[in-house]
């Protein structure tokens, strides 16, 4: 339950029983499972709206599998064109740092100025 063991649990409960006092953890506990249940008709009515909308365009749960799947298509087909657009300058840049590295073992290298 949202990451918090027993004894952290008890902890929370007593400072909770410290500050308020017996008499007023019920009404709090009252509000709170209150503002829950607004809180979940409220995120209810937000997904039914959503899927009222999409209905509306049109779109359903199937069509909008299909236009995910194209997405996913497409991002790979670029994904592979960026590969292979980029490899061969990796191997550019691989042939280039050799070529330093070769050059530094034939002696120092002395700056221009």
């Amino acid at each position: 339950m949202f990451g918090i063991g027993g004894g952290e649990l008890i902890l929370i409960l007593f400072v909770v029983l410290m500050l308020f006092g017996s008499d007023k953890i019920p009404d709090i506990a009252r509000t709170m499972g209150k503002a829950m249940a607004q809180l979940k008709n409220a995120t209810n009515d937000i997904k039914s709206e959503i899927q009222k909308g999409a209905e509306a365009n049109g779109l359903d749960s199937k069509s909008i599998t299909d236009i995910t799947g194209n997405i996913n298509q497409e991002i790979s087909k670029a994904k592979e064109n960026l590969l292979n657009d980029v490899t061969p300058v990796i191997e550019n840049a691989k042939i280039d740092i050799e070529n330093v590295e070769t050059i530094e073992n034939e002696g120092p290298i002395k700056r221009q100025s």
